[in-house]
């Protein structure tokens, strides 16, 4: 069995780091924008999101729901 060299691994690893942390910042700012709009409208938006039932404010109710979905993800 050949084995990749160390810099390859190493590339491949920040390239899927880099890659997850993209896809947390673009859903955080979908959750951040859609929980923004419904709290404006006045609209119960913790309960669409999964993990931020029991959140007390917006940050911290979207950055459940970011961390819940993104655990299903990876």
């Amino acid at each position: 069995m050949q084995q990749s060299p160390p810099l390859v691994q190493r590339a491949t690893v920040k390239a899927d780091s880099l890659a997850l942390s993209m896809g947390f910042v673009a859903v955080y700012i979908a959750f951040f924008m859609i929980a923004l709009l419904a709290t404006i409208l006045m609209l119960n938006w913790r309960s669409w999101f999964p993990g931020a039932e029991s959140s007390r404010n917006l940050l911290s109710g979207v950055r459940a729901a970011v961390y819940s979905l993104m655990s299903h993800i990876t």
